[in-house]
């Protein structure tokens, strides 16, 4: 089984920064894709962004040129670097991770989550 605990969420103003984290345990081979998902209240949840075992990494559109997501394999640990954020960036933040070895930014590819890490962004 993998667990997934996010955390660095907060309220912050529009244009500033925040690092989510996400430590994951369990069998690496379960989740050879890692991925950072997002929802607002009354929204589906979306990819924001994916990173393999081997280091590949995808954004979505939307957080482009923004949002990195990175990883510590040492660590065991997944990053989402979110710069200049944007108060349509508010959401409900979850880690995910799956077996499969192409990363897919659907939430429905996924089969284990962490419990998500509320992120704020004020004007």
């Amino acid at each position: 089984q993998v667990l997934l605990v996010e955390s660095g969420g907060g309220s912050v103003q529009a244009g500033t920064s925040l690092r989510l984290s996400c430590i994951a345990s369990g069998p690496s081979y379960f989740r050879n894709c890692m991925g950072w998902f997002r929802q607002a209240p009354g929204k589906e949840r979306e990819g924001v962004a994916t990173i393999s075992v081997r280091g590949r990494a995808n954004v979505a559109e939307s957080v482009k040129g923004r949002f990195t997501i990175s990883q510590d394999n040492a660590k065991n640990t997944m990053y989402l670097q979110m710069n200049s954020l944007k108060p349509y960036d508010a959401a409900m933040y979850y880690c995910a991770a799956d077996a499969r070895a192409s990363c897919l930014f659907l939430k429905d590819a996924y089969n284990y989550w962490g419990q998500g890490t509320q992120v704020s962004v004020s004007s």
